[in-house]
């Protein structure tokens, strides 16, 4: 089960639409010109169309798994009190003093570029359930980073 919030689950549906609608005649339309071109034996062009058949369905298939698998999570019903998934933790390097801000979100929905980090890494898993005020020291490929939490909020 992966817990997120509406609009990420909202942008699966889309992509699946997307994908189900668009991409998948794409797909079949690409073959068919292939094998219109007479000797499949020989025939690249098919077989990397079959190719790329195959990833877009197993594509599909994933999609489709993840938003059977998703739990949608009413944040207005979530706490400050401690970070947990979809909580936006403002936090300090302790040994640079540098600041910095993550949302904690589900994998599907993690983007650096926008401050949300996936549940799994190691910098959300050594916040959760950790208080404002709390100081943490977390494992990552690089070493090891000292981070004070400076607040909780919930968009």
């Amino acid at each position: 089960m992966a817990y997120m919030s509406q609009e990420g689950y909202d942008k699966l549906v889309a992509e699946l639409k997307h994908l189900e609608s668009v991409e998948r005649p794409k797909a079949s339309a690409a073959i068919a010109e292939a094998r219109d071109k007479g000797d499949l034996s020989e025939n690249s062009e098919y077989d990397a169309a079959k190719e790329a058949q195959a990833h877009l369905e197993d594509k599909i298939n994933k999609l489709k798994l993840a938003i059977s698998e998703a739990k949608i999570v009413d944040t207005s019903r979530l706490s400050t009190d401690s970070v947990q998934i979809l909580s936006k933790v403002e936090m300090t390097n302790m040994a640079n003093k540098a600041k910095m801000t993550y949302t904690i979100v589900s994998e599907s929905e993690a983007n650096l570029r926008e401050g949300k980090i996936s549940i799994k890494t190691p910098i959300a898993q050594g916040l959760l359930n950790k208080k404002v005020g709390d100081e943490v020291e977390i494992k990552i490929p690089r070493g090891t980073i000292k981070l004070r939490i400076d607040k909780i909020t919930v968009e």
